[in-house]
């Protein structure tokens, strides 16, 4: 009972936050699928390896040194932050290895370090909470769920944003520099801010203003990364705004479905009126197909035919024309 609990307690806040990921990426949606794979990856590939991995190199610290207090202070503030954001981190690497096309902005970056992240946050946060359950019951459990989920919810998404962005940035860019730089730096920003948090975190339990500067800090980046979302969200529709302006003059779409493409909310309240009238999937598939097309297109000007943008470019606006007149606006 008190597993199922600790389960249904981390997994869930877990799902409500990746569904807001989801559907704050406004302009082209993700693939369930993948972001399905990405949540897993997080969730049992990075936990288990980040566990396992803590154990041999505490182990070995412990057996180099003769003490267990130093092994778990290098294990929180050193060995933690480099596994854990290393293994969240890959499932964005993959990504940008193998499905290269789904990265096509700094949105997307954010979406699939987040979503990773909180896959292995879910995983962590059920061993912790059950471990608590185990030794001060259900009251001690939901104590400490109110510290781990409720204030620090966003805190493992924060730290492998870093990463997110760093490999976005590459994705994105013409500079050689920047495609070499950018990763290990999104990296070790994500590694220092995860560093910074377990530090804090140990050293409350002996000052308590520690443990108030963590939540400060953690919230001031919840902030900056609120804001690095935001202007992320602004460039993006300033980018469909440019690229979809000369499909409405070649009749791709019409005036108004070109203002609901380029809006930040009209497409959602476009999909609710279209529950109703029989052309729900025909609208969201049609808005979906704008964003992609302007992305693309955007990718063509700025890194050139990849092996096929050109077709696929023409394949999108192919189909965007054919359900145009089934999209409502």
């Amino acid at each position: 009972m008190a597993f199922l609990l600790a389960v249904l307690l981390s997994f869930v806040p877990a799902f409500l936050c990746a569904s807001f990921l989801y559907w704050i990426d406004r302009y082209e949606k993700e693939p369930k699928l993948l972001l399905g794979l990405v949540f897993f990856w997080g969730a049992v590939v990075a936990a288990a390896g980040s566990l396992g991995s803590q154990l041999i190199l505490e182990g070995a610290v412990t057996g180099l040194t003769g003490s267990r207090q130093a092994a778990d202070v290098a294990g929180t503030t050193l060995f933690a932050p480099l596994t854990e954001e290393s293994l969240k981190g890959f499932a964005v690497l993959l990504v940008f290895l193998l499905f290269r096309r789904e990265l096509d902005s700094v949105m997307d970056g954010l979406v699939y370090a987040g979503v990773a992240a909180l896959g292995f946050a879910a995983t962590e946060n059920t061993l912790y909470l059950f471990g608590q359950s185990t030794q001060s019951g259900i009251q001690g459990m939901l104590g400490l769920w109110f510290v781990r989920v409720f204030l620090g919810v966003w805190d493992h998404p924060f730290y492998t944003a870093w990463t997110g962005l760093g490999l976005a940035a590459a994705r994105l860019s013409r500079s050689a520099v920047v495609r070499w730089l950018a990763p290990p730096a999104g990296w070790g920003l994500a590694v220092a801010a995860h560093a910074l948090h377990n530090g804090l975190a140990t050293g409350a339990s002996r000052a308590a203003e520690l443990g108030a500067a963590m939540f400060l800090l953690d919230w001031l980046g919840w902030g900056l990364m609120t804001v690095v979302v935001l202007a992320a969200l602004w460039r993006e529709r300033r980018m469909l705004q440019i690229q979809l302006a000369d499909e409405v003059t070649a009749g791709a779409l019409d005036p108004r479905q070109y203002r609901t493409a380029t809006s930040l909310f009209a497409q959602t309240g476009v999909r609710l009126r279209a529950l109703g009238s029989g052309r729900f999937l025909a609208t969201r598939r049609f808005y979906h197909l704008c964003g992609e097309l302007a992305h693309k297109k955007q990718q063509l000007a700025r890194l050139g035919d990849e092996g096929g943008t050109v077709q696929l470019i023409e394949s999108v606006r192919d189909e965007l024309r054919r359900l145009a007149p089934e999209a409502m606006a």
